[in-house]
């Protein structure tokens, strides 16, 4: 006896158009806003929509996106990095000392260490099987303590005067700083790795199920361990960009950084559950951030603890949001 299947009716295809929007709302909505807030900032403000505005808002992007980069590979897995901000400023001071040597040495030095740290956690994490939380908030802690070893408690602020190595930071072509081009460049690699190659393919495997992953043969451990890696190196060399840019490695920046490359990553609509997700999506992140707080300047009356309320309020918002949508497509 032939069983029939039904057929699909109207409740059907409404669920199915409902999980595309959704979908679609979840990796572009960062993208929508973004587009409106410049239009609204244009429209409102006469010294936003300005070469040079932008030009400042691209600089200041550019560190967090390098950051976000790595911290969107780490989220990916299902883990966290909270260890970015801190290993951001070792990058920058180790890139001030290493500037003795030149450019080679003002690169290389932080992005070895920085690499190092991040292998470390990566150890801990993948094959001691400790939480990534508590390995990377001690990494947080441990690293910055590091930095203030190196530079006397923070009160030594190490200065770049080699002109090869802050024209690196400073340079301009076309009017942008060389640091938004790197940036590019990280995030152009980056989508092709998580999206051409087996080990990207994995690396969504395991954030969507790890007990799939290892059921299926994916190297787990080398996974997880090699995005941490990832997100040491992008921390360092943002926070190397950074030292070229203000030609000195300021102990105490960084502060916070990691809550911003979160908040980045996952307003651009990667899960903090990992398994889906985009570098495209961290950029519109980034730059939604970058704009807010721009137009917030803009305004000029608002005091610091008003803005942090804004800000937390918003992302509040898209998480929320999220939510919502992710629930939406499960339906």
């Amino acid at each position: 006896m032939t069983t029939l299947e039904p057929a699909a009716g109207p409740t059907t295809d409404r669920q199915a158009a409902r999980e595309r929007v959704a979908g679609l709302l979840q990796s572009y909505g960062a993208a929508i806003v973004l587009v409106i807030l410049l239009v609204v900032g244009a429209v409102g403000f006469p010294t936003f929509a300005t070469p040079g505005n932008f030009s400042n808002i691209l600089t200041q992007s550019s560190f967090l996106l390098i950051v976000g980069a790595g911290m969107t590979f780490v989220i990916l897995t299902g883990g966290i990095d909270l260890s970015v901000g801190s290993v951001f400023a070792l990058g920058g001071v180790l890139a001030a000392y290493g500037s003795t040597f030149g450019l080679l040495g003002a690169l290389v030095f932080p992005l070895v260490v920085c690499g190092a740290i991040g292998a470390l956690q990566g150890f801990l994490i993948a094959h001691a099987g400790m939480a990534p939380f508590i390995v990377t908030l001690a990494g947080l802690l441990g690293v910055r303590g590091l930095v203030l070893a190196t530079t006397d408690g923070g009160s030594t602020t190490p200065l770049i005067t080699d002109p090869v190595v802050v024209a690196l930071g400073q340079g301009e072509v076309l009017g942008i700083h060389w640091p938004v081009f790197i940036a590019v460049v990280v995030i152009v690699v980056g989508s092709v790795l998580l999206a051409r190659t087996r080990g990207g393919q994995s690396i969504y495997a395991v954030g969507g199920s790890e007990s799939a992953s290892t059921l299926m043969g994916l190297p787990v451990a080398r996974v997880k361990f090699t995005v941490y890696v990832v997100s040491g190196v992008c921390a360092g060399l943002a926070g190397a960009l950074n030292a070229a840019y203000s030609s000195s490695g300021v102990p105490t920046v960084g502060v916070g950084l990691e809550l911003n490359a979160i908040s980045a990553v996952v307003i651009g609509g990667t899960l903090l559950v990992g398994g889906r997700g985009n570098l495209i999506g961290t950029v519109a992140g980034v730059l939604l951030l970058s704009v807010i707080q721009n137009l917030i300047n803009q305004v000029g009356t608002l005091s610091s603890s008003v803005q942090a309320v804004v800000s937390g309020a918003f992302l509040a918002i898209v998480v929320i949001i999220q939510t919502v949508l992710s629930r939406t497509q499960r339906l």
